[in-house]
């Protein structure tokens, strides 16, 4: 079993906090030498802070350790917010080994809130878990797909929001044949991890995956292909097939040729499935790199 025990983890931590002028210096300073720590100057009487604390709050909590929130309230600690040139508020800080690094005013959109917290996540590194999805990668790369979900499962233990260990597992489980518990993670993916590329690719894998399970026997349909060459639909089935028997390129070749003939045949059917093949690969590998190349030259000729 991997250890997984990220920087900044564990249900102990104080996670959020109210700090005074004698306290500041442990609380922030003193703090963020371990974990990056972001300060909320607020006041009672300040609208835009009733909206603005809460959402940090909330995705304080979400980041699992990964930073911490101080909250000052400028009537009471005038002082503070003097020597910080406090000029209005809400004013965000974020300090980190000592110093402050980044910051903002005013109330923000939630998506900006969790960008923010994950760039001031990425300072202190993220515990080992890239270490750890690396291993989790290569176990899967191995054939051992049941230890590479476990791990994965693991990670997201510890970072629920770690959209590669969220990919990985839903991989994992499509190796070890069990579609419907990948569709079921598809389904219930989170909202912020829904559009990650590492969950784009496993959702194209998983509809590669259902394709598989009714695709036709190679032979016959190259027959087909053979005697017909205008025959579409042959031809897309074929490239089905023999992407399900592990003919990715050939698969390719045979859906560029069918969008040759006939680009928009089936609502562009072939193009479709292209993309599909091309997000379920990674970005780097040489059959998705020069398939989209060829597609491009085609469709902009």
């Amino acid at each position: 079993m991997l250890e997984l025990n990220p920087a900044g983890a564990g249900a102990a931590q104080d996670l959020i906090k109210d700090s005074t002028e004698a306290t500041f210096m442990a609380d922030v300073i003193e703090a963020s030498r371990e974990v990056p720590i972001i300060v909320d100057f607020w006041a009672p009487w300040c609208g835009p802070c009733k909206t603005l604390t809460p959402a940090l709050e909330a995705a304080v909590q979400k980041a699992g350790g990964k930073v911490r929130l101080v909250k000052v309230n400028v009537d009471e600690n005038q002082q503070i917010a003097a020597q910080l040139r406090i000029q209005s508020i809400p004013t965000i800080y974020a300090f980190w080994q000592g110093q402050p690094v980044d910051g903002f005013q005013g109330a923000i959109a939630g998506s900006e809130i969790d960008a923010f917290i994950g760039k001031l996540a990425g300072l202190a590194g993220d515990g080992g878990l890239g270490e750890a999805v690396e291993a989790a990668e290569a176990m899967l790369a191995e054939g051992a797909a049941a230890d590479a979900a476990q791990t994965f499962g693991a990670i997201l233990g510890e970072d629920p929001g770690n959209a590669a260990a969220y990919g990985g597992l839903m991989r994992a489980h499509l190796a070890t044949g069990q579609v419907e518990q990948a569709e079921a993670l598809l389904a219930n993916a989170p909202e912020e991890l829904a559009a990650a590329p590492e969950v784009e690719a496993a959702r194209a894998q998983i509809e590669l995956a259902k394709q598989a399970a009714n695709a036709g026997p190679v032979a016959e349909l190259r027959a087909a292909v053979a005697a017909t060459p205008d025959d579409h639909q042959a031809r897309y089935e074929l490239a089905q097939a023999l992407h399900a028997a592990g003919e990715v390129q050939e698969a390719v070749d045979e859906l560029l040729e069918l969008f040759r003939r006939d680009r928009e045949w089936n609502d562009a059917a072939a193009k479709a499935q292209l993309f599909t093949i091309f997000e379920a690969l990674k970005p780097e590998d040489p059959i998705a790199l020069n398939g989209r190349r060829k597609l491009s030259s085609m469709i902009f000729a």
